[in-house]
């Protein structure tokens, strides 16, 4: 059973990032661009955000290389609070700052226990 809850794990903490980056390729490009450069960060960066949220997201998923994906979606995840929801007096930013630290708590949990059983990693490995 453990083995299917770590999968189960791994999955809804993958999940967000693969569908928030799939959703910046099509309508919500532009829009997220410019909420980027409103807030100070280049727009041009969104490629490299898009790539990141995709790629980690399905590599936590499919637990390969699950410890340097959790870190790399760790620190952008704390990046993103840190920038875009640091208005912790609104409390629809506050909520969605402790949301990114509840997520990096998670992932930084998944870079010190592994992938498990049920992941690449774990049949590359033997």
């Amino acid at each position: 059973m453990n083995n299917v809850i770590e999968l189960t794990g791994r999955l809804f903490l993958g999940h967000i990032f693969l569908l928030a980056g799939l959703n910046k390729l099509g309508e919500g490009y532009a829009g997220t661009a410019g909420y980027m450069d409103s807030m100070g960060v280049p727009g041009a960066l969104l490629p490299l955000v898009i790539a990141l949220e995709i790629i980690g997201g399905l590599m936590v998923i499919v637990g390969f290389k699950v410890k340097w994906a959790a870190y790399a979606l760790s620190g952008f995840t704390v990046l993103a609070a840190v920038i875009f929801h640091a208005n912790l007096a609104d409390q629809m930013q506050m909520i969605l700052f402790m949301k990114n630290i509840s997520i990096t708590g998670g992932l930084l949990l998944l870079s010190v226990h592994g992938a498990g059983m049920l992941s690449i990693d774990n049949k590359i490995n033997k």
